[in-house]
């Protein structure tokens, strides 16, 4: 018997799910072509990390499945009550789920593993979004949260994020903490659970009230910056078979915008995605069904949040186009859709020039691969910036650091995947909250005359010209793995002089913590905590950063250019100037690195 064929045949026998056991004896007795998803399978256990477990759900160590989220729940509940004791068990731990595959029955398992070590949930009875989740660890008291949800990865994924109970995402070393308790559990059908009716007499297992979900929406209600506007105009939004449509248009609505038009097709939580490839707002063809109703509709602002409604993709009509092919009278409406540097941008700014009259010692927070536009607002405001490593983990962390350290107040942080918080609400994206500020600010613009497009090109002119992109390279399985890990181990060892039509200024290695001129000056030390991410710094402010995704098996680089915009010159020449420099950039990156590969 092959070692691999012995460790399916033993996960298999320790597993309790009567499902994935036949799913990984048919694989056992399938041909030999089939052993290669055996082995993927078997290739390690899935990480647990800063952003929990995310995979295919699927039999196997290597994939999301009740036999993984025992273990994982066993593994939290000895790490609270190591660390938290009786505190751990009177304060109890949040769960949420979304309307994926197994959702509802990882939730499930999770409060009766938590059950059967005497430590109480407070269970959502019903699908909730990853901010009210969030939401409901601070509201609660509760010493953690867990939320059952894979974001905007594709269908076929679940995965299991953990809250600490500041109510922001795990960091280390708290993670490692978790991961070794996990280690040192059981076999699945060995780990103590509770059944149904004996969760249900211990009193352990309380449902969340709706009063969560109405002191959310307050404390929404109160990080609005105006109340002026044009509260009428139109808007179409989507949850993209999420689980935000409930929550978001109560939102809007209780924010005074009365017409308001939600995707139907895409109201309802689907875990099967059939109007869209991929569920992220972000990837091509995701927003078309929203555009159809933006132009049926006359749409001024279509907004969308991916399935657990924690990201937030904003678009906005580009100028009418006639078309001979429409009836008389009738106009075509296009949409551009935003980057998530320029709804940080426009959200940051307006928040920044609309203060409130208690907010004083202000901070700002992005992460290091979103654009560093922000900063420099923000440095020309006054106002304290800092950038953090990539994930919102890190910015509600660091941003709960200086509020104690340095008594500044939190009012606004992004990062360019369609994340961005208001305040301290929520200690983590949030989606929700971010569609009634912008919706308030496209109001607010639009009673003054102007548009978001034009107050990006009042902000450009203002504070510098910024032009960015991103680019995602899949690499999947175990070889995909090693590819990302050579990749990054030659940017390391051998740094280009030069990228496009810019020199490097200096080399930072964040996972050795150093920065290093290219003009020979002396190695400083950062003070990023170590991560597996490069940045070439580039001449005049520009850079390029490369770093593997912490979720999907991908690699990413981030490319951002300075320009300039003339006191005399139109926007859009500028612009082009910008892009056209960012471009070449792109290409010579490519002698560097195989981005098509």
């Amino acid at each position: 018997m092959s070692d691999l064929t012995a460790r399916a045949k033993t996960w298999s026998e320790n597993d309790p799910d009567p499902a994935t056991r036949a799913e990984l004896e048919a694989l056992l007795r399938a041909p030999d072509v089939a052993k290669t998803d055996l082995a993927d399978r078997f290739a390690g256990a899935l990480e647990f990390g800063t952003a929990g477990l995310r995979g295919i759900i699927g039999a196997g160590p290597n994939r999301m499945n009740r036999a993984v989220v025992r273990r994982t729940t066993y593994g939290l509940a000895r790490y609270l009550l190591d660390t938290l004791g009786h505190e751990a068990k009177s304060r109890g731990v949040v769960i949420g789920f979304d309307g994926r595959t197994l959702s509802r029955e990882f939730a499930d398992e999770t409060a009766r593993v938590l059950a059967a070590q005497g430590i109480g949930s407070h269970l959502f009875d019903d699908f909730a979004p990853t901010p009210l989740t969030a939401f409901a660890v601070k509201h609660l008291g509760a010493c953690a949260g867990v939320m059952i949800t894979a974001s905007h990865n594709p269908r076929e994924y679940n995965g299991y994020k953990v809250y600490a109970g500041n109510a922001a995402q795990i960091i280390p070393p708290v993670d490692t903490d978790i991961a070794r308790h996990i280690d040192a559990a059981p076999a699945a059908k060995n780990v103590p659970i509770f059944s149904r009716d004996e969760a249900k007499l211990s009193g352990l297992v309380h449902t969340v009230s709706e009063h969560v979900s109405r002191a959310y929406l307050d404390a929404v209600r109160g990080l609005s910056r105006r109340q002026d506007g044009d509260r009428g105009l139109s808007i179409v939004y989507t949850a993209m078979h999420g689980v935000g449509n409930k929550l978001a248009m109560k939102a809007l609505a209780e924010a005074g915008f009365t017409n308001v038009t939600s995707v139907a097709e895409q109201a309802e939580p689907d875990a099967k995605f059939p109007t869209v490839q991929f569920p992220n707002p972000e990837e091509k063809g995701a927003m078309d069904l929203s555009f159809a109703y933006g132009e049926k509709h006359l749409a001024e602002l279509v907004i969308a949040n991916d399935p657990d409604a924690d990201r937030l993709a904003v678009a906005v009509p580009s100028p009418y186009v006639a078309s001979a092919t429409l009836p008389a009278g009738k106009i075509l409406q296009k949409y551009v859709q935003l980057t998530g540097n320029q709804v940080g941008v426009l959200l940051g700014h307006y928040v920044l020039t609309e203060p409130r009259p208690n907010e004083t010692k202000r901070l700002v927070a992005a992460s290091i691969v979103s654009s560093p536009e922000l900063g420099g607002i923000a440095q020309k405001l006054g106002v304290r910036f800092e950038a953090t490593l990539t994930g919102f983990k890190w910015i509600a962390n660091r941003a709960m650091d200086l509020e104690r350290e340095e008594n500044l107040a939190f009012v606004f942080g992004y990062e360019e995947a369609l994340g961005y918080t208001v305040g301290d609400v929520v200690r983590d994206k949030d989606g929700i909250s971010a569609a009634v500020l912008i919706a308030e600010m496209v109001a607010v613009l639009k009673s003054r005359g102007k548009t978001l497009i034009a107050e990006l090109e009042s902000i450009a002119r203002k504070y510098g010209l910024w032009v960015s992109r991103q680019i995602s390279v899949t690499k999947k399985g175990a070889s995909g793995s090693a590819d990302i890990r050579a990749i990054m181990k030659r940017l390391r060892e051998s740094p280009p002089a030069a990228i496009g039509p810019f020199g490097v200024t200096s080399f930072v290695d964040v996972a050795a913590g150093t920065r290093v001129a290219t003009s020979g000056g002396a190695s400083e030390k950062i003070a990023l905590p170590k991560s597996d991410v490069v940045i070439f710094e580039l001449e005049g402010q520009s850079r390029v950063i490369a770093r593997p995704s912490g979720t999907e098996p991908k690699i990413k680089y981030y490319f951002d250019v300075r320009g300039d915009v003339r006191e005399d010159e139109a926007f859009a020449e500028a612009e082009g100037r910008a892009k056209k420099m960012l471009e070449d950039a792109v290409r010579a990156f490519e002698a560097v690195v195989d981005l098509a590969s």
